[in-house]
């Protein structure tokens, strides 16, 4: 008994003879990630741990670039998953649509991660959660994750070339937890609008300390490297072609409620959302 239980925890797989038990086994003792599918299959089928195998094969079939039927299987099967697995499943589609290119699928379960923190129901209507990485666990609050998604829905966007949609959305994420990285980011969306002056602001903020992980040697050699772009733009005599900010009235208004809660106007709205306003009236 004591070495069947020392097996189990050396190789970290699950105890049992089950089909997600041997799923398990063959992705992490046998490396064998194709025999690993067929037993998370007959897992899922079997109604095995159902959350953990469907999870758990998506990430396999990443593996082994089969991520389009990943996507499937995840949108096929996930209602037989718990409520509590519905999040964690997010994040794996997520990582599939960035695998597959797939940028609007991306966009649309941005905004939907950040409707459901608005109308709480994330982190189980808790201010924070226990998260894991490289095996190392930390708690993160609702404010830091809003922030997290803004930046990540920001990216996507900058990947469509909608660069004044991002610059809104990094702008948000800024003001509800600052960072470096976004800073960055910000910057590179108004270098392509050529707004060179407000980009270099930032970049010399930056460059000062004024963000947190602005010591981090990769964030100064980003920095050195916009500099570097910025220096070597002219100001166009006009620009063509900007597209819209396409960003729903009502995923704005609820994201605004949001921010109003951790960052009280001065008015009775946000310079950034008078912002949109004015960006909306010249794309009429």
């Amino acid at each position: 008994m004591k070495k069947e239980v020392l097996f189990h925890v050396v190789h970290k797989v699950p105890s049992g003879d089950g089909p997600y038990v041997r799923a398990k086994y063959a992705q992490i003792v046998e490396k064998e990630p194709e025999a690993a599918i067929v037993w998370f299959w007959k897992a899922i089928n079997g109604g095995d741990r159902v959350d953990s195998a469907l999870k758990d094969m998506a990430i396999v079939m990443k593996q082994l670039d089969r991520s389009e039927e990943a996507i499937e299987a995840i949108n096929s099967f996930r209602c037989l998953c718990s409520k509590q697995a519905q999040e964690s499943l997010n994040n794996v589609l997520l990582d599939l649509f960035k695998k597959c290119g797939k940028v609007d699928e991306q966009i649309a379960l941005l905004k939907q991660k950040l409707r459901q923190i608005y109308q709480g129901q994330v982190f189980n209507g808790k201010p924070s959660k226990t998260a894991r990485s490289h095996g190392k666990k930390f708690q993160v609050s609702v404010r830091q994750e809003t922030a997290r998604i803004l930046g990540n829905l920001g990216w996507a966007y900058t990947q469509k070339g909608n660069f004044m949609a991002a610059e809104v959305v990094y702008r948000k994420a800024q003001i509800i937890d600052a960072d470096s990285n976004k800073a960055c980011n910000l910057t590179h969306c108004l270098i392509r609008q050529a707004r060179y002056d407000e980009a270099r602001n930032i970049l010399e903020n930056v460059w000062r300390g004024n963000y947190v992980g602005s010591e981090d040697p990769k964030t100064r050699n980003r920095v050195e490297e916009l500099l570097v772009e910025l220096d070597s733009r002219q100001p166009p005599p006009f620009l063509q072609n900007l597209p819209g900010l396409n960003l729903d009235d009502d995923f704005m208004n609820g994201l605004e409620h949001l921010i109003n809660e951790w960052a009280p106007p001065k008015s009775r709205r946000l310079p950034i959302f008078e912002e949109i306003s004015t960006f909306k009236d010249q794309l009429a």
